[in-house]
């Protein structure tokens, strides 16, 4: 198994039950989440060794966070705390054709407002295989643009594989904005979650409507020959409670696509994407063939969407035995 560590903001999720809208809601369910935190557990799911660097204030709410992550399993020594906030978001719960929402109250909180590297470099990245982070993180402010750059050079200087989830987020930075910090960052990645309209609309590859996904990881790995991975999912949305999922990765200048998952109904969709992320990692770490990594990575994420909360909340056996068994049959 593997060392991994993974860096960005946890939040504190409201969200409402199905059918409730946001503004009428009189409850709402409490969970603790965000996408490198999430990567971190579906990861210490699978056995891996992983710890999770974040900031979080120094009260019941950060400690809350600390006890969310070690029930998982997720090591804690680079969890720091500090700062005025732990930031939030709600969700206002889709359902049938009504997609859900999302409204973030994130501003001044202890992560974001972290203005230089508060961590040794020892310490983060000693003997780690992987570094996990996302693009929500530079786009918090232009203090962690410079930050996430900083970090990726010094895990590179620790000879620490780089994992980057571009994970764009119009609700936090703009298109062009992300697409300049994108230019600075890729060309230190290893392996990277990117789509289709992340290559059209970020970096700035010419549509072609009649061509393959294939089509656009060879041209992202031709402007960027030093990642070595690509992987991303494609979901057909036949309404907020029933969707089918496929996973494709491109490895060894291959295309690679998983059979379809349907999914029906959804129960929460957030953390899915993150789920994927985990298990393609997971199938990176234990050498795992490319068509084994994808079958297991689109499994992991579509039992994510059968549980409430951001994080998934399964094992190795557990997706194994899904992927043998094929969904919805009793596995007795």
């Amino acid at each position: 198994m593997g060392k991994v560590i993974t860096l960005g903001e946890i939040m504190l999720r409201f969200s409402t039950n199905q059918g409730t809208r946001l503004p009428q809601s009189d409850k709402l369910n409490v969970h603790y989440g965000g996408g490198e935190a999430n990567v971190a557990i579906s990861l210490a799911n699978y056995g891996h060794t992983v710890s999770f660097a974040s900031k979080v204030p120094n009260n019941s709410l950060g400690e809350a966070v600390k006890k969310h992550l070690k029930r998982y399993g997720v090591g804690t020594e680079t969890l720091l705390f500090g700062g005025n906030r732990l930031g939030t978001y709600y969700v206002e719960s889709g359902i049938g054709q009504r997609a859900a929402s999302v409204v973030y109250d994130r501003a001044h909180s202890s992560f974001s407002e972290m203005t230089f590297n508060e961590w040794s470099e020892e310490i983060l990245f000693s003997e780690a295989d992987i570094f996990h982070i996302s693009g929500i993180t530079p786009a918090l402010s232009h203090q962690w643009r410079t930050l996430t750059l900083e970090l990726m050079k010094a895990a590179k200087r620790k000879c620490c594989k780089i994992s980057f989830d571009i994970n764009y987020r119009g609700k936090l930075w703009t298109q062009k904005e992300a697409g300049s910090v994108l230019k600075m960052l890729l060309p230190y990645v290893d392996y990277c979650s990117a789509g289709y309209m992340d290559a059209i609309h970020l970096l700035e590859i010419a549509p072609r409507p009649e061509e393959e996904l294939s089509y656009y990881y060879k041209k992202m790995q031709a402007h960027y020959p030093n990642i070595q991975v690509f992987y991303s999912t494609k979901r057909t949305v036949t309404s907020a409670s029933d969707n089918e999922l496929t996973g494709t990765l491109w490895m060894n200048e291959t295309y690679y696509e998983s059979k379809p998952q349907l999914i029906c109904p959804v129960v929460d969709r957030v953390g899915g994407g993150d789920a994927f992320c985990g298990g393609v990692l997971h199938g990176l770490l234990t050498k795992e063939n490319p068509q084994d990594i994808i079958e297991f990575a689109t499994a992991a994420s579509a039992l994510k969407h059968t549980v409430e909360g951001d994080c998934n909340q399964f094992s190795e056996e557990e997706v194994n035995s899904f992927l043998a068994a094929g969904s919805g049959k009793i596995i007795r």
